[in-house]
């Protein structure tokens, strides 16, 4: 008598694709924001260092 043995592959879950939106976008925007800190940064130093 033969027993069926059936195996089963740990499924890997992959984010859904509005997860993967926000995730994005909130990197996008800390981007910007940290470009924009750093051009604050920059720019006051030169305009300090023109005076």
């Amino acid at each position: 008598m033969a027993t069926s043995i059936t195996t089963t592959k740990p499924r890997t879950r992959a984010l859904p694709g509005w997860l993967w939106f926000v995730l994005l976008w909130c990197g996008g925007v800390g981007a910007a924001i940290s470009l924009g800190f750093a051009f604050k940064v920059f720019m006051n130093l030169t305009l300090f260092a023109v005076k």
